[in-house]
């Protein structure tokens, strides 16, 4: 390619992404870098807080409540983006062996799941999962149950609301390189003897596996951040790190421990997604 051919377009592409770079600045690394300042602050109680540059904050979010308060969030995370994955791509999979056209209406039915806040879902699923109103009395009246039970709050309630939520968001990341997929590669391996299930599992997936780490480390960091529904549908044992962020920023007016969670958090998130997506970028290895 000449020089004159890789200036084509001259500054109009670097202007078009001007407005995006400066939203994203001021939106995200702003907001960011004050957190990081914040959470080095000193907490006085009658000043809220007063500028500093002392490490007391990450020491009690480091401390052994938030550890396992972290540890509980790293698990779900993980639950929700392997019950994601189980379920998610197989069903991408077999929709885009569907006609077009039906693809689009459960295209259609996947996004309109996103217009429902995660308010709305946790009050849903708080009414399905209660013993008065719940999906137990119609268990009783078909005689699997003997009397109406309450699932919420749980940690069943709390797994069933973020896997209801984060589930399109798996199908929608799936979808585009699922789609290119060439159908050559499973119909060579039903011509070697591979049934469906296992020419899924050693071609399929692997094939797959830059989209696989995306669509698990999405997840991952959305379940990680998410705060209404393990506070509404959890018990204090599910109540995640974001619960307690909020509780020290707004109930304890404890603003520098709530950044330091807050950081706490955001590294999680980064080491995990980080080790997801080199898993994504590493060599592909098709077992034979």
């Amino acid at each position: 390619m000449s020089a004159s051919g890789g200036r084509r377009g001259g500054a109009a592409p670097n202007l078009l992404l001007a407005w995006p770079a400066a939203a994203l600045l001021v939106l995200f690394v702003a907001p960011l870098a004050v957190i990081l300042i914040v959470s080095f602050f000193r907490r006085v109680q009658a000043a809220f807080f007063e500028p500093a540059a002392v490490l007391d904050n990450y020491a009690a979010a480091l401390a052994p409540f938030y550890l396992e308060r972290l540890g509980v969030s790293v698990v779900l995370a993980v639950a929700v983006a392997a019950v994601c994955l189980a379920v998610g791509l197989p069903f991408t999979y077999l929709l885009t062996r569907l006609p077009r056209r039906r693809q689009v209406k459960y295209l259609v039915l996947v996004l309109a799941s996103l217009s429902l806040s995660e308010v709305i879902v946790a009050f849903s699923w708080s009414l399905m999962l209660s013993r008065t109103s719940g999906v137990s009395n119609l268990l009783v009246w078909l005689g699997v149950l003997d009397a109406p039970r309450a699932w919420s709050p749980g940690l069943a309630a709390v797994l069933l609301a973020l896997v209801f939520v984060a589930l399109p968001l798996t199908v929608l990341t799936f979808y585009p390189p699922v789609s290119r997929l060439n159908p050559e590669l499973v119909e060579a391996a039903a011509t070697l003897g591979a049934s469906p299930v296992r020419a899924f599992l050693s071609v399929v997936v692997p094939v797959l596996r830059r989209a696989v780490a995306g669509g698990v480390a999405l997840v991952f960091i959305f379940v990680l951040g998410a705060y209404v529904i393990p506070q509404s549908l959890g018990r204090p044992p599910q109540w995640t790190v974001p619960v307690h962020i909020t509780d020290q920023a707004v109930l304890k007016s404890n603003l520098p421990l709530a950044a330091a969670l807050a950081v706490v958090l955001l590294v999680v998130g980064v080491v995990v997604s980080a080790g997801l997506l080199a898993f994504g970028l590493g060599r592909r290895r098709v077992e034979a």
